[in-house]
């Protein structure tokens, strides 16, 4: 999380550039990145599959919570029929142990989730982080203190931990998908606060801002026009380094036990029931694992993209794809 901290602290840009010409250049860098590109691509495709998740299964013939018990052997104790878990016209990836539901319908649709869940509890911790933190710079000495000891607090609290108590309190009947969306979001926007206080503060000591103060700005007005589009580079960075964060919170809360129920499919719900299938119907374990890899690698090689392309003065992490000989031939 420090190394995350000092990267979006560097991200800050210089607001006297054009807007149009700094997205150019943003762009320009991120092209230049054949790393990035690639994690931009899959990470698209993986939002495609996931929103034409109903026209992939209808062209399969099949839906995520359909039981077909002719498809298992009951004798072996669950074990799908046929080879490789059952994989035919019918079912492109082998059905279910036990239930003999199909897995490509749940693997699709279980991506609806994970990165549904991700992407929206990225907006709220970015949303409250955002709105606490330029309220704290802004505030006057009582209100930055109230509002930097309570962002002290949630950032103190240990988030799966948090997180297993509430949802472990909630009813049934709540959505678990919404529910898990706000549990997240409202136990992590702590680190985003900061990194937004720290960066306002550092905004309000420059000319254009005291200039604006000067000729009779209001401060929220100050903060619209001013000071948000200079907090856009860093808030972006640490939005791009946040979602493969929640896709791995939330399939953790899924494997626990505590996250998403059935009948609703989730990665890590599926990699919950697998764990005792790995030796009779390994593609149980392997298509929800690799996805979740796949995944979040895909969503951490793009965030180190566009950290890179927003502050050319940070170098990428990565050893490849970068343009680092290149840039080193210039």
């Amino acid at each position: 999380m420090s190394e995350a901290l000092v990267a979006v602290e560097a991200a800050v840009t210089d607001t006297s550039v054009p807007a149009a010409s700094g997205a150019r250049q943003f762009w320009r860098r991120l092209r230049e990145q054949r790393a990035a590109l690639v994690a931009a691509v899959v990470v698209a495709l993986l939002v495609l599959v996931a929103l034409a998740a109903p026209l992939l299964t209808a062209l399969e013939g099949q839906d995520p919570t359909t039981y077909h018990p002719s498809l298992i052997d009951s004798a072996r104790g669950g074990v799908p029929v046929g080879s490789f878990g059952g994989v035919s016209a019918d079912h492109w990836l082998g059905v279910e142990p036990q239930t003999g539901r199909d897995l490509f319908a749940r693997l699709v649709y279980g991506a609806r989730v994970s990165l549904g869940v991700a992407l929206a509890a990225t907006v709220v911790q970015i949303s409250l982080g955002v709105t606490v933190g330029v309220a704290a710079a802004l505030g006057n000495r009582w209100v930055d203190q109230l509002l930097s000891r309570a962002t002290d607090i949630i950032v103190s609290m240990p988030l799966m931990i948090m997180s297993l108590a509430l949802l472990a309190i909630v009813p049934p009947s709540f959505p678990r998908p919404v529910l898990v969306t706000l549990v997240i979001g409202l136990i992590a926007w702590g680190t985003t606060a900061k990194i937004v206080r720290a960066q306002t503060l550092t905004l309000k000591g420059l000319d254009y801002v005291s200039a604006a103060r000067l000729s009779g700005w209001g401060t929220w007005r100050i903060a619209r026009r001013e000071l948000l589009p200079g907090l856009a580079a860093p808030v972006i960075t640490y939005a791009a380094l946040l979602v493969p964060t929640n896709v791995s919170i939330e399939a953790a809360l899924s494997f626990l036990g505590v996250g998403v129920k059935p009948p609703t499919p989730s990665w890590g719900q599926m990699l919950t029931a697998a764990d005792v299938w790995y030796q009779a119907a390994p593609q149980y374990l392997l298509l929800p694992a690799g996805a979740l890899f796949v995944t979040v690698l895909a969503l951490t090689v793009l965030g180190d993209g566009v950290r890179t392309a927003l502050d050319p003065r940070a170098a990428s992490r990565l050893r490849v794809g970068t343009g680092r000989k290149r840039e080193a031939k210039a």
